[in-house]
């Protein structure tokens, strides 16, 4: 049997239907680029996430840059990052011109360490990018608390973790602006890139349509230097039908979680640890393992998809270099020992069996 880390094509026979439904009017209705469905899916989501706009990029990567450039990151700023991420996360930084300050994780939750970034704060730093990795919601209140003391504006990189809950408020909703994926294989994915930025600040949303259009209100008439970042129609018609889902997808990856954290309960495997007032959805579902490389053989042999998030955190990258002082511990051992197993809605008990006996036996021999 060959499982895979995640199924997108079994995501699309469970709904089908609908899809080809909303992919025949699209192509029907002649209406490709900024249509009704992306102006629908832009209310949806705010509507979902908890705030008053949103606004339909062509990527999550997107939606960071057009976020800081919306909140005046630019030359001379600085802006805090967490080391272990995505590279888009601080990359975005790299694109306004200011410099990505990077900061160790919490070891438990893989989110910034608030404590560490509040020691990392200078006279230029202008923002800070929460990451909310593989699902698992940052503490957002210490950090709204943190940059309002020091008068940061605050990013949240919601790329993983559509859906999830920070003591009763959606990520995405709480800082100043969030950010977006609808990369396929997110837990609210398309059939393509697309991204989305959404704020209740009405300033901050005026910026970001004006820089996704070639900077212009007008056509024609541009008023800064934009982009062109826009999400297509036909991808925004696939994600209104999935949007209605993705709760009842997010639960089930909640129990599917559950039921991974029993079963390797006492093993020495290392399950993701979730704080108690918030909820974790699960984008990925990554073990900590002394011996990763036995386990990932034993996987391959059985066939079962794996992947290692991240196996570079940022400092060890080429883009940047920070000081030889600095140290991020948390970062380096995180990228040596995580691994991430298959989890997906869709996946069947017989699927889930196997994985846990193929990652016990790898733990178990390794020992």
């Amino acid at each position: 049997m060959s499982i895979p880390l995640a199924d997108l094509v079994a995501q699309y026979r469970t709904i089908q239907p609908d899809i080809d439904s909303a992919i025949r009017s699209v192509l029907e209705g002649g209406h490709y680029v900024m249509g009704p469905n992306v102006g629908a899916f832009e209310r949806e989501v705010a509507a979902y996430v908890g705030v008053d706009h949103g606004i339909a990029v062509a990527s999550g990567t997107d939606a960071l840059v057009l976020s800081l450039r919306a909140i005046g990151v630019g030359a001379g700023d600085e802006v805090l990052v967490p080391s272990y991420t995505f590279l888009a996360t601080a990359s975005a930084v790299l694109h306004t011109g200011a410099t990505p300050v990077l900061v160790d994780v919490d070891p438990e939750t893989y989110a910034i360490d608030v404590r560490l970034a509040a020691e990392r704060i200078t006279g230029k730093t202008r923002a800070i990018v929460p990451v909310h990795l593989f699902g698992q919601p940052a503490d957002m209140t210490r950090l709204m608390q943190l940059a309002a003391a020091h008068n940061l504006m605050v990013v949240e990189d919601n790329a993983q973790a559509l859906g999830a809950m920070d003591r009763g408020r959606r990520t995405g909703s709480i800082g100043h602006v969030g950010c977006l994926s609808f990369f396929p294989s997110k837990n609210l994915g398309a059939f393509g890139d697309g991204g989305m930025v959404v704020t209740s600040n009405r300033d901050i949303a005026d910026r970001v349509r004006i820089l996704r259009t070639h900077g212009w209100r007008k056509k024609y008439e541009p008023e800064v230097l934009g982009y062109n970042s826009r999400l297509d129609e036909l991808q925004a018609a696939i994600l209104r039908v999935k949007l209605r889902h993705l709760d009842t997808w997010n639960a089930e990856r909640l129990r599917r979680a559950g039921e991974y954290a029993q079963a390797f309960a006492g093993t020495g495997v290392g399950t993701p640890v979730g704080r108690t007032d918030s909820t974790h959805v699960h984008h990925l579902y990554v073990v900590k393992v002394p011996h990763r490389e036995s386990l990932q053989r034993t996987l391959t042999e059985r066939k079962i998809g794996h992947a290692v998030y991240y196996p570079l955190p940022l400092h060890k990258t080429a883009l940047f270099q920070p000081s030889s002082s600095e140290a991020f511990p948390v970062s380096d051992r995180l990228s040596q020992e995580l691994l991430a197993i298959p989890l997906y809605p869709e996946m069947s008990d017989e699927q889930q069996s196997a994985v846990v006996s193929a990652v016990k036996e790898a733990v178990l021999a390794a020992k």
